[in-house]
């Protein structure tokens, strides 16, 4: 996707995040050139979304969130619109809180129930009930790849597609709470109608970020597009690479061509 981004001349920045335990958060875009983001003084407290905000500072882009991400690239479109081209919120939601707490259980609850006769589905379950306990990396690991085939729309059908990656994912634990121990809740519904710049919700079906939250973003956010990848779960760049690839791409270049 990025070679295909190139060839139209575009720039897609991505914001890495620790949260979901697939990515370093100490590398962000543009920290290269300018600072690592290091822990705060507070860590594992203390990464809001103002401070990962402060590192995406280059100019023109096209902002990519993935999940939290996603939570990161619409706080940073929000605030900072004059420095993006546009913003893709992939696995996104206007907010987190007991609401979306609520819809996450339900979903998780219909995962089990599909997969009801699978020999690992109490591993996934144990997964989700240990995630309040998660105090350490090691942790955190053992629970990211526990509960990872829930986060794809089948799984152990393409196990031997997917098992490497489930083996080899790394994840670092970042609380929920600010500096002060408060806890880190997000509410955008009522800026997201303010957002100017063109906007791609993509979501489907996923038991963390569900498609009712994407959906709510397409309709709360003025000439947003919506994407549904009927075949993925949360991982649809790599459930469905040349569906996701081929959408991020022809948005980037409608975009910026002479007639929009």
């Amino acid at each position: 996707m990025r070679r295909a981004l190139r060839r139209t001349g575009h720039r897609l920045g991505v914001p890495a995040h620790a949260r979901a335990g697939t990515a370093s958060d100490d590398r962000l875009p543009g920290a290269d050139r300018h600072r690592r983001l290091r822990p705060p003084a507070s860590h594992p407290h203390g990464y809001t979304r103002p401070r990962y905000s402060r590192f995406l500072g280059v100019p023109e882009v096209f902002l990519l969130g993935h999940s939290h991400g996603g939570f990161v690239a619409q706080y940073h479109a929000l605030h900072h619109p004059e420095r993006i081209a546009g913003v893709i919120l992939y696995e996104s939601a206007p907010l987190t809180g007991p609401e979306h707490g609520a819809e996450a259980m339900r979903l998780v609850q219909s995962f089990a129930a599909l997969h009801a006769d699978h020999p690992e589905l109490p591993e996934v379950l144990a997964a989700f009930q240990a995630i309040p306990t998660i105090s350490d990396d090691a942790q955190m690991t053992a629970v990211a790849r526990g509960l990872l085939p829930a986060y794809f729309a089948d799984y152990w059908v393409r196990e031997e597609e997917f098992a490497p990656m489930r083996a080899s994912v790394r994840a670092a634990h970042i609380s929920g709470l600010d500096e002060n121990l408060s806890p880190l809740v997000i509410d955008d519904r009522a800026d997201l109608g303010s957002l100017s710049v063109p906007t791609l919700v993509v979501g489907r079906h996923d038991v963390v970020c569900a498609v009712r939250w994407a959906e709510e973003l397409h309709l709360l956010i003025p000439g947003s597009e919506l994407l549904i990848l009927e075949n993925s779960g949360h991982f649809g760049h790599l459930e469905e690479p040349e569906a996701f690839s081929q959408a991020v791409t022809r948005f980037v270049t409608a975009v910026n061509s002479p007639d929009s």
